[in-house]
């Protein structure tokens, strides 16, 4: 069994709000999981307290059990420090469309 640790979608419409579950890979977005591990708020501002809330023993455990988090949640994690996330780097897609394929018609 995959298990995965994402965001499960609550809230109403427009009005986003987020549990940090681990869950079968296999199940639904917002449907069974196993344990829940905190919530995200992404309404509220970056610098609030109550944005992010993570039950860091439980996460420490999971990890350790072989959940793998989803990109969104090892930014979270990244930010707590319990898992290093690889930096990405994608220059191509600052530069517009038109640019871009001027620059290959260039290269042709």
């Amino acid at each position: 069994m995959s298990l995965k640790l994402r965001l499960a979608r609550a809230g109403t419409k427009k009005r986003p709000f987020y549990h940090i579950v681990v869950a079968d890979s296999r199940s639904p977005r917002d449907g069974r999981f196993i344990e829940r591990l905190g919530f995200f708020n992404p309404l509220l501002p970056k610098d609030n307290a109550e944005r992010l809330r993570l039950d860091l023993e439980k996460v420490k455990g999971w990890v350790a059990k072989g959940a793998l988090p989803t990109d969104r949640v090892s930014r979270f994690l990244d930010d707590a420090g319990i898992l290093k996330r690889e930096t990405r780097n994608n220059p191509e897609k600052a530069i517009p469309r038109k640019e871009r394929k001027a620059m290959e018609a260039a290269k042709a």
